[in-house]
């Protein structure tokens, strides 16, 4: 569309009660007459748009009678033009939420990169919360013979777990979730004991191979002597590519997606980082002082990894360089990332304490989940963190400074010393979390919560979210490609008094353009959301 058909469809009549109105052209201003303005902040306008800059840049609206939403029916519609893979995670689209009381709404880019696996890769996600849900959680099933759910990762539409069985003649394998309770087996793409990490990359999804050490968690080693250490991709046909072996690795530790290539570490000695270039080559982007580079994920224009030879944060110069950007006290291990509010948060053995990046190698304590000795898998899910543990397999929500709250306890496997809550994945609105040793998974739903579980393309989108009645949907590009479960909508009032964030969410900031941002009191009917979708 040219400047002038789309200063033409801005002066267009609404398709309905319009709350407010952001052009984003020129400045944050609402132009629906409602005087809801935004003030920006490190936002460059265009006829493209706002941009922002995946660090700093953001647009408030103050908080507002006219933006308390309640009860009601709602449509957020924006443009959307998010940067092509880069150097950093989606970022959030719009918020209003208070973390507090979990109150308010929230559409954002979706991406986790929890432990081994990219468990979330520029998903869509809408979610509205009142302080619901969070303690329930649903039994998944056991993929097979699964002992170890190392790996969760979401794919084309898809749930996928990768699961370590070590049983004589068995081998680590790939399975899809069918429907609750059943797994559909994908097969083993070598005879290692374990699909240790799964990443969506191109199209394709990926996953790296490992001969598991079960005794460092405190089980019966393997009968199976078969190593592992290759990464594999998954054809249309259901067939295996060989994509070749990290070095001399036995145990594939990650996969992640940076700059647009894909990365792969090494779980046990020789340590070793590489980056993939086709068919079967890796090269190899060295280590920090030869320690190994375990989980990695992606923040503020870096690739950071965490490290089990020392409690400590590495960061990616390029090449074959490392740097130390933190050594942690009370620390000897370093588990996985996520990106929280604008943070980078690590989680730790043998305390359990979950430390945020303040910057330099400054890192502080967010707390610790209970007693427990091992914090582990990390993820965001509709406006709050969570986390996984060690030795009781249990599953926190941060609330605030240090403070968590415990929801379950989801491996009880009696006659074991340590029992994992590992792998996470938000997939269909719910968040998933794999378990050791019941090789169980399990769900629970906070809030209401719709998700689109592919990975959104570049180019310029249009984006609608809305709220009618007892249900979530959400549009892209003019049609509906995800509705939440149904809910009483008296159980959501969504009034808070935090100010609505344009370009911002419980994640990041956007890294992107957004344009002509609609906020309407009602629930838009498809065919109007349709028609906004063809004037973009």
């Amino acid at each position: 569309m040219n400047r002038r058909a789309f200063l033409l469809s801005l002066a267009a009549p609404p398709a309905g009660p319009l709350l407010a109105h952001w052009p984003l052209v020129s400045d944050a201003r609402d132009v629906s007459g409602n005087n809801l303005h935004g003030i920006a902040r490190g936002v460059r306008f265009s006829a493209s748009g706002a941009e922002f800059d995946g660090r700093n840049s953001r647009i408030e609206v103050p908080a507002s009678p006219a933006l308390d939403l309640g009860r009601r029916d709602f449509t957020l519609s924006v443009e959307l033009d998010p940067a092509p893979e880069a150097d950093d995670i989606g970022g959030g689209i719009l918020m209003k939420f208070d973390p507090a009381k979990r109150r308010g709404f929230l559409l954002a880019i979706r991406d986790n990169a929890v432990t081994t696996s990219l468990a979330n890769h520029r998903n869509l996600h809408f979610g509205i919360d009142d302080g619901r849900g969070g303690a329930d959680w649903a039994d998944e099933g056991r993929p097979g013979r699964s002992v170890f759910t190392m790996a969760l990762a979401v794919h084309q539409g898809e749930l996928y777990a990768g699961t370590c069985e070590p049983e004589e003649g068995a081998a680590g394998r790939l399975w899809r979730r069918a429907e609750r309770g059943r797994w559909i087996d994908c097969g083993s793409p070598d005879r290692a004991n374990a699909v240790s990490a799964l990443a969506s990359y191109q199209g394709h999804l990926y996953a790296g191979t490992a001969k598991y050490r079960l005794a460092g968690s405190a089980l019966p080693e393997s009968a199976n002597p078969h190593p592992g250490g290759r990464v594999f991709r998954l054809e249309d046909d259901g067939s295996w590519r060989d994509c070749g072996r990290l070095g001399e690795s036995t145990a594939v530790a990650c996969l992640t997606v940076f700059q647009g290539k894909l990365y792969a570490s090494s779980l046990y000695a020789p340590a070793g980082t590489y980056r993939y270039e086709g068919g079967d080559r890796w090269v190899a982007c060295g280590t920090p002082d030869g320690l190994r580079v375990v989980a990695m994920g992606v923040f503020d224009g870096h690739l950071y990894g965490t490290g089990y030879d020392k409690g400590q944060v590495y960061r990616y110069l390029g090449g074959s360089d490392w740097e130390i950007v933190g050594e942690l006290p009370d620390t000897t291990q370093t588990y996985s990332l996520a990106v929280y509010r604008g943070r980078l948060h690590v989680s730790t053995w043998p305390a359990a304490t979950v430390f945020r990046y303040e910057g330099d190698r400054r890192w502080r304590p967010a707390g610790r989940p209970g007693q427990e000795l091992e914090s582990m898998a990390l993820a965001v899910y509709n406006g709050k963190m969570y986390v996984g543990t060690l030795p009781h397999a249990e599953v926190y929500r941060y609330e605030d400074e240090g403070r968590w709250t415990r929801l379950a306890e989801l491996d009880r496997t009696p006659g074991v010393r340590y029992r994992r809550a590992w792998s996470m994945a938000v997939y269909k609105g719910r968040l998933f979390c794999g378990t050791l040793p019941s090789g169980r998974v399990w769900s629970m739903e906070a809030g209401r919560n719709a998700t689109w579980d592919r990975e959104l393309a570049p180019g310029r989108h249009h984006v609608a979210a809305v709220r009618h009645g007892g249900r979530l949907r959400l549009y892209l590009d003019g049609v509906e490609v995800a509705r939440s479960e149904t809910f009483s909508p008296g159980d959501y009032d969504l009034t808070n008094r935090e100010p609505l964030l344009i370009g911002a969410g419980d994640q990041d900031v956007l890294r992107g353009r957004l344009r002509d941002v609609r906020l309407y009191a009602q629930a838009l009917a498809p065919a109007q959301i349709a028609a906004l979708a063809r004037a973009h």
